[in-house]
């Protein structure tokens, strides 16, 4: 097995204060638990989060907490007590509706499901309607590699990209997430949208004080948009839209990017009778906030039951390894494959703990202010 090496961090160049992992695990839990999510849930929401800035997506990790999550319960468009409804099931498959409750938590619980199933009878889809962000969509295949297995997963989203030829954002920014375990300490992981990037980034470099670099944003005019507060605002009002994977056009094939998120919308919408495109705004007819009503997919594939985990593991390694040993371009230090950097950062932050922003330190101060919860920061001394 070759070595993986480390993603050059011995010096570490983070200037944000740090936050142990219990401290921020025990403050978000408590949180979510003070604006009604049942001690259970709330653990399972905290850890997702937590997770997310375990790899390094600090897009969808502890930042988006508060705007996210806490907010939206707080508005009444996202319930903390998830009725997890089975609305139809067989042996080897699962349709559920989350009725607008934690979308991490029904994703966990079908997920649940879908592997058990999976260990059973060789592979098992799930389906969930009237759901919420549920997080990473790493997150939910990865369980799925915890057990040996293959996970995929996808979900839909509020309105965000253009079809290519056009400027509407349409579709939103779907993820078609694929994990599978090797004999390496971390399993290959391929989490992305379909866009050239997502929102979730953009309110990370709003936060930051920083412009969305040209190209990943068009305008209702047509035009590349780099101010990401007002690409933020614009999203929300249709009049901007993210370019889907490959670009705007077809010259650099965006096509086959709005092709991709195409298909996640239909397999988190038609499978399970839910909403699509633009009933997704999270906005009604004159204006008000409502609830997102989300869909996700999800497939668990037991190796088992073709010619054995072990053989899968070797092959997949192999492949991964070759990969990484190929011939570099001149002056690039190494090659990756997918899951390897968020597997170097979880192992650098596990003794750190997560980063945490000057905006994200004023959320975590007010929420822990307004609840009146019992901890004191790092960042506060």
């Amino acid at each position: 097995m070759a070595q993986i090496t480390d993603l050059n961090m011995e010096k570490d160049p983070e200037t944000r204060p740090y936050v142990p992992w219990e401290l921020i695990g025990s403050f978000m839990t408590d949180a979510f638990k003070a604006v009604g999510v049942p001690a259970e849930d709330a653990a399972i929401c905290a850890d997702v989060l937590m997770e997310s800035d375990r790899r390094g997506i600090e897009s969808h990790g502890c930042n988006r907490f508060k705007p996210i999550y806490i907010d939206r319960i707080n508005a009444g468009i996202q319930n903390p007590v998830t009725e997890y409804e089975i609305l139809r099931e067989t042996p080897t498959t699962v349709v559920a509706d989350a009725h607008d409750g934690m979308g991490m938590v029904a994703s966990y619980k079908m997920m649940k499901s879908l592997i058990e199933k999976a260990k059973t009878y060789g592979i098992a889809m799930g389906a969930i309607r009237n759901s919420t962000h549920y997080g990473i969509a790493g997150y939910w295949a990865t369980m799925a590699t915890d057990e040996g297995m293959i996970g995929i997963t996808g979900t839909n989203a509020r309105p965000s990209i253009a079809p290519t030829f056009g400027v509407e954002n349409m579709l939103g920014t779907n993820p078609l997430t694929i994990a599978m375990p090797t004999d390496e300490p971390f399993p290959f992981c391929l989490d992305c949208a379909t866009s050239i990037t997502q929102r979730g980034k953009i309110e990370f470099y709003s936060r930051s004080g920083m412009p969305t670099p040209a190209g990943m944003v068009i305008g209702h005019d047509g035009s590349a948009m780099t101010d990401s507060d007002q690409i933020l605002v614009d999203l929300t009002k249709g009049k901007a839209a993210l370019a889907p994977l490959g670009g705007i056009g077809e010259e650099l094939a965006g096509y086959k990017g709005y092709g991709y998120a195409t298909v996640v919308e239909v397999l988190s919408a038609a499978l399970q009778g839910g909403a699509f495109l633009k009933a997704l705004s999270g906005i009604g007819e004159n204006g008000e906030k409502q609830p997102y009503h989300l869909g996700h997919f999800f497939i668990v594939i037991d190796p088992d039951a073709f010619l054995g985990q072990d053989s899968f593991r070797k092959t997949c390694g192999d492949i991964l390894r070759q990969l990484r040993a190929s011939e570099k371009a001149p002056g690039q230090p190494r090659i990756f494959t997918a899951g390897e950097k968020a597997y170097m950062t979880s192992v650098f932050r596990a003794d750190k703990g997560v980063p945490v922003g000057e905006a994200v330190q004023k959320e975590f101060i007010a929420v822990r202010d307004q609840y009146n919860l019992p901890y004191k920061f790092p960042f506060e001394d």
